[in-house]
């Protein structure tokens, strides 16, 4: 019999990652064995195979007539450069909104560039070029570029997709997903929403929050899942609960709350607001307790925290990035920098776009790719370097992680927060919040607070 790989599935090949397989709707890539990985390649519609040799495989390739091949997306690619199977590509710093918290605000006018859409197809064809699979696509506001939907439709064009779609809401229309639908495009839509009667407030918009659940409700209509990200401060923590409870009601398959850090733009326009670390951790943990005896069924993902599984009653602990078994000095820093591009408004590359606006103040560029080809910067350059930094460096950088009895449970937690606390800059800087939790007792508190469900991975040091 003769067998083709699906429409939906493909291989690829990178620097140090051999054998790989793309499958539509997954992010990221799935490893696979050398034998398997050769039993794919002979899965082109002109090897006779035995059915009974690919068994374990069969949910990769189908059978088919000889001489009818996987598309040209679905054989083999291989890539000479560094695996990276997902971009964050910031299409426009603009915003219709001016936030109290957000440096993207649309009064920030330094910040505020914007991608053309000519620079823009130029950057998927580099993307498509070092193998990049999958986009999150944000902003500022991503909706208020003028060829959004153009930029949505050529990255479909060229076999790629978007995952996750970063937005407020506000230009949110039934149009606007109607081309989605139409395009194949279904991203988890993750909106804004800051809690039940402080959203207006935040957002200095008098109908924000009534917009927001709008396209919320109409997300969720049509059936797009919906992720909502909630700012949380000294001013709304007391709506958590209540916001939770309207969000679920919703369909909101997630609800990821995210402490609003003190960054210039905050501390000047809402002063003595930040949670201090500790509080932070307090007011979750009570958010989380309460949760857990709430019945309701949506995920919720608490920054630098923990996120909680209702419909299971599992909760994981994010600090705990290793077990004992799992620490390998050779293990990225930061998963996320490791696996996805961040591309900033101007072009900038960055480790992740929470990093980009302390790379613009300070006017450090580690590479642009309207420069320097895409190829380049993830083959050899200051990028790379960062983006791929082991846990070995930060290590060899940094004595007080070298020293601390907890980091092969924390790793040295979030580099972005690293950078941020640090002064001088030091991006092997140790990530505070987390010498915080592991130091005061965060684990035996949240453990001792949440008995009744599993915990799904637990401290091992």
């Amino acid at each position: 019999m003769f067998f083709r790989l699906k429409d939906n599935i493909a291989l690829r090949s990178w620097k140090y990652v051999d054998r790989a397989i793309y499958v539509k709707g997954v992010d990221h890539a799935l490893g696979v064995t050398k034998e398997d990985f050769e039993l794919l390649l002979n899965c082109d519609g002109e090897h006779d195979l035995s059915p009974a040799d690919l068994s374990h495989i069969m949910h990769y390739i189908e059978a088919c007539e000889k001489g009818h091949h996987p598309s040209d997306w679905s054989t083999l690619h291989a890539y000479d450069n560094y695996y990276f199977p997902r971009m964050n590509l910031m299409i426009t710093g603009k915003c219709n909104l001016n936030c109290m918290h957000c440096f993207n605000a649309k009064d920030n006018a330094p910040l505020n560039s914007e991608l053309s859409f000519e620079e823009i197809i130029h950057i998927l064809d580099q993307a498509k070029d070092i193998g990049v699979h999958a986009f999150t696509i944000t902003g500022g506001e991503p909706l208020v570029h003028p060829r959004f939907l153009d930029i949505i439709q050529a990255i479909y064009e060229r076999d790629m997709y978007v995952f996750e779609l970063n937005t407020n809401g506000l230009l949110i229309h039934q149009r606007m997903l109607d081309k989605f639908k139409e395009i194949g495009c279904h991203p988890l839509i993750k909106i804004s929403f800051d809690g039940v009667g402080y959203h207006n407030v935040i957002r200095q918009h008098p109908k924000a929050e009534d917009l927001a659940l709008k396209a919320i409700r109409l997300c969720i209509d049509n059936g797009f899942q919906v992720k909502a990200q909630v700012q949380v401060n000294r001013k709304n923590v007391d709506l958590m609960m209540p916001t939770a409870k309207l969000l679920d009601e919703l369909g909101v398959a997630e609800m990821r709350i995210i402490r609003t850090t003190e960054a210039p733009r905050w501390e000047k326009n809402s002063p003595q607001s930040t949670l201090a670390i500790e509080e932070y951790y307090e007011r979750m943990l009570e958010f989380a307790k309460a949760y857990t005896q709430s019945g309701f069924s949506m995920t919720v993902d608490i920054w630098q925290f923990m996120r909680l599984y209702p419909r299971i009653k599992v909760y994981s602990i994010v600090p705990i990035a290793c077990s004992k078994d799992e620490f390998n000095i050779r293990i990225p820093m930061c998963k996320g920098n490791r696996g996805m591009i961040a591309v900033s408004s101007s072009g900038e590359v960055v480790p992740c776009l929470q990093m980009s606006g302390y790379f613009i103040e300070r006017k450090i560029s580690l590479g642009n790719v309207l420069k320097t080809p895409l190829k380049e910067l993830v083959t050899d350059s200051e990028y790379l370097n960062l983006a791929i930094a082991p846990l070995f460096k930060q290590i060899i950088e940094n004595d007080k992680c070298a020293d601390c009895k907890y980091y092969k449970a924390c790793t040295g937690g979030c580099p972005a927060l690293g950078l941020l606390y640090s002064s001088p800059m030091d991006f092997y800087h140790e990530d505070i919040t987390k010498c915080v939790f592991f130091e005061n007792g965060w684990y035996d508190k949240i453990v001792r607070e949440l008995k009744d469900w599993k915990l799904e991975k637990a401290l091992d040091i």
